[in-house]
């Protein structure tokens, strides 16, 4: 990689340092020019340095980041840089493959081509930051200097320190491929008004689906005929997922729920609980389930339950919450690695 490659990285955080501050200094603000910077060289190359470093499987073209930097990667991203600039870029069908899930069945992953994965992966490091600075603390979810731990260590101190021991602990139907693209535009434009950002995050949103068995190939425009989805696999759709999913935190706190019931959300992804004091954990499930519906979102009911502790324990991302026994019997409120998540090991331990 060339010398002006390698030096992009410190150029790409001075913008997004720059956007981040704006963004939080006027929470009001509407961003009109972005797409000259998702196009700049040096952020188009820290992209690339970014799904470079991911790896991944080629998509639909079958071009692989040996091929490309073989042919040359300044010309290969010199290439997309005008197609972005001269507003002629267009995505390529997402690849899609079956990925075996816990429970014996399969879930959908959309692999984008590199090109578009490294365009993707331009828009996040310029709309991450604007984006970052609107998202509320209980989402955990793909943000820097957050994760997994710190939701499950979030939920486990409304439990144990403010006593809030009714668990909501819910579970949405295929929550990646239901979000509404029209609402979710609209919160985009509550900061974006680049209507040609706008654009591109539509046609990621559209994309048509190829699946390939055998010599047989079929592809598919689900996600533009039902106006739903954010495909999983694409670079940008995390960012997406946890923008709509603040719709549902807000609207939370708007209407009054989590003053009324003591109840708090902890988010992460797709996968959230809502804490809740004594007594009004049946409330809360009826208040989040109309929400949700509200949002164009679906609750799954096989999965969604109250948990009481310390009679009973629940499941959140990848640790059992709930009584344990020490020494001697002694009983305690604590958190362990859930079973579903020790069985995913490959040898089945917990080392």
């Amino acid at each position: 990689m060339t010398t002006s490659l390698a030096t992009s990285r410190e150029t790409v955080r001075k913008l997004q340092t720059s956007l981040r501050a704006k963004a939080k200094a006027e929470p009001a603000f509407r961003f009109y020019s972005l797409r000259d910077k998702i196009h700049r060289p040096d952020v188009l190359a820290e992209a690339y340095r970014h799904c470079r470093r991911h790896a991944g499987a080629p998509g639909v073209d079958g071009e692989g980041f040996e091929a490309i930097e073989a042919r040359g990667l300044e010309a290969w991203l010199g290439t997309l840089r005008e197609e972005l600039r001269a507003g002629t870029y267009r995505p390529r069908p997402l690849l899609r493959v079956w990925i075996p899930k816990s429970d014996g069945g399969q879930r959908p992953l959309g692999i984008p081509c590199i090109r578009d994965r490294v365009a993707q992966a331009a828009a996040l490091l310029v709309l991450g930051p604007i984006v970052e600075a609107d998202l509320p603390p209980q989402q955990y979810g793909f943000r820097p200097g957050l994760g997994a731990k710190m939701a499950v260590r979030r939920a486990y101190f409304h439990i144990t320190q403010r006593g809030r021991r009714e668990v909501v602990d819910a579970d949405l139907s295929d929550y990646f491929g239901s979000i509404p693209h029209g609402p979710l535009l609209r919160c985009l434009r509550r900061r974006i008004a680049d209507g040609r950002v706008l654009a591109l995050i539509r046609a990621w949103l559209r994309v048509a689906v190829v699946e390939r068995t055998g010599r047989t190939e079929r592809r598919t425009a689900q996600a533009r005929k039902r106006r739903r989805g954010v495909p999983q696999g694409g670079v940008v759709s995390p960012l997406l997922a946890n923008l709509y999913f603040r719709r549902f935190v807000l609207a939370w706190e708007k209407l009054g729920w989590q003053r009324r019931l003591d109840a708090h959300i902890v988010n992460y992804a797709d996968d959230f609980v809502i804490c809740c004091r004594p007594g009004t954990g049946e409330a809360a499930m009826r208040a989040m389930r109309h929400l949700m519906v509200r949002l164009g979102l679906a609750v799954n009911d096989r999965k969604t339950r109250l948990a009481v502790l310390p009679e009973e324990r629940f499941d959140f991302l990848g640790y059992t919450i709930g009584r344990f026994h020490g020494k001697g019997g002694r009983p305690y409120l604590g958190t362990a690695p859930s079973k579903k998540a020790v069985r995913s090991l490959p040898d089945g331990s917990t080392t």
